[in-house]
């Protein structure tokens, strides 16, 4: 799967909302700098983790985050979700048959 580099830049107060969030995005941390009343959190975070991930940080921040992600490099599915893309499909083509 793509894994992408993400940076988001946040209001202070809304650091620790968002580290938990990517952290539920199975997102790895690689480092917070302050700049001013913001600080940016940069990331490593699969690209199926980020598709509705806009309208989910405007929700955390009231509007005030931005971010930013470009391709970093591939990594395999785990195991558990690997077999739960198998499936759905399975299930998709199944039902797209009938």
């Amino acid at each position: 799967e793509p894994v992408m580099h993400v940076e988001i830049t946040v209001p202070e107060e809304n650091v620790g909302d968002i580290m938990g969030d990517l952290n539920s995005r199975r997102g790895r941390m690689q480092g917070v700098e302050a700049e001013g009343a913001t600080q940016t959190v940069k990331a490593q975070i699969p690209m199926a983790e980020m598709l509705r991930y806009a309208p989910d940080l405007n929700s955390m921040t009231s509007g005030a985050g931005v971010f930013s992600m470009e391709f970093s490099h591939y990594e395999e599915v785990p195991a558990h979700l690997a077999q739960k893309i198998i499936d759905e499909s399975k299930a998709a083509k199944e039902a797209a048959a009938k």
